[in-house]
């Protein structure tokens, strides 16, 4: 083939991998739906000739996203030659990696009852740290790293939509409140965390306690609190500061955190209330996440 006619028509090509039980699956279900060419579990030595084919005067295939991980057999060298000979070739192409937290994967594999491609006789705690030991210098290489522990199916394919798929979005930052519970435990993926446990607790209301942020009277009483006004008055300049600046910086999406103690009272009344002010602002795109909402109190 002429140097001339390589990528004639491949305009964008996503290299897909990471972790098993990281999502990836959910990542190529995004691009497919977007109206790109799909292929699952390649090996890294076909990835080369496979995009001959689509760069070739007859191809019709524009945009490609191809998943290739371990489950090919050896791996790094592979793709660290194909990574070369893309670039030499001068095709456009990007790496998107998917991560989870080892104890997440574990779950999922135990969910779902498969095997690990590399622990196929069991011990999923070996099979992941031979698999992380692996991967760790694709990781490196990645243009994009996506930990997928605390992101459900849907609000996967949403931050890569808005990262690889939609162009028109570009420019606006996806705010996404997450509040949560110290008690359950801090969230991974948060960019912003702030600790609303100052205010007073409706916990300790006994008309209170077994209802939640979302409903009237908790929201009145935690609206009234002493001090809310003035962390309001604090809080949002500081974010009218920071989210220009983070898009300004090409941040696509942001995580902001509101913990309290369960989780369930009063940082569920501050996100959705810092969630009303940001979604009169066409800059941004905005959803809240009640993470421990459901959880019933520890004894």
């Amino acid at each position: 083939m002429d140097e001339s006619d390589q990528a004639v028509n491949l305009r964008d090509l996503v290299i897909i991998t990471g972790m098993s039980g990281a999502g990836k699956s959910s990542a190529m279900a995004c691009f497919e739906d977007a109206g790109y060419f799909c292929v699952d579990n390649l090996p890294p030595e076909l990835i080369s000739s496979l995009t001959a084919l689509f760069s070739h005067s007859g191809s019709k295939v524009e945009l490609a996203a191809i998943v290739s991980d371990v489950r090919g057999g050896s791996y790094f060298d592979e793709i660290a030659g194909v990574v070369e000979d893309l670039k030499s070739r001068g095709i456009r192409f990007q790496i998107l990696f998917l991560d989870a937290d080892d104890q997440m994967i574990q779950n999922r594999f135990k969910e779902t009852r498969r095997r690990h491609p590399l622990a196929p006789q069991g011990a999923i705690e070996e099979g992941i740290a031979d698999e992380r030991a692996l991967l760790a210098p694709i990781r490196e290489l990645a243009d994009e790293v996506i930990d997928t522990t605390e992101l459900s199916p849907a609000r996967l394919r949403r931050v890569i939509a808005e990262d690889f798929l939609t162009p028109e979005t570009r420019g606006k930052l996806s705010l996404n409140f997450m509040t949560f519970g110290f008690k359950h435990g801090p969230p991974r993926n948060v960019d912003l965390s702030f600790d609303v446990r100052f205010l007073p607790n409706p916990h300790y209301v006994s008309e209170l306690r077994d209802h939640t942020g979302l409903e009237d009277a908790v929201r009145e009483y935690v609206s009234n609190s002493a001090g809310i006004d003035e962390f309001y008055a604090r809080l949002v300049p500081l974010l009218d500061y920071l989210l220009p600046a983070y898009a300004e910086e090409g941040k696509q999406h942001l995580t902001i955190g509101i913990g309290c103690t369960g989780g369930k009272h009063r940082s569920v009344v501050i996100a959705e209330h810092l969630a009303a002010i940001y979604r009169s602002d066409e800059s941004f795109t905005v959803e809240v996440v009640h993470r421990d909402i459901d959880k019933r109190p520890r004894p």
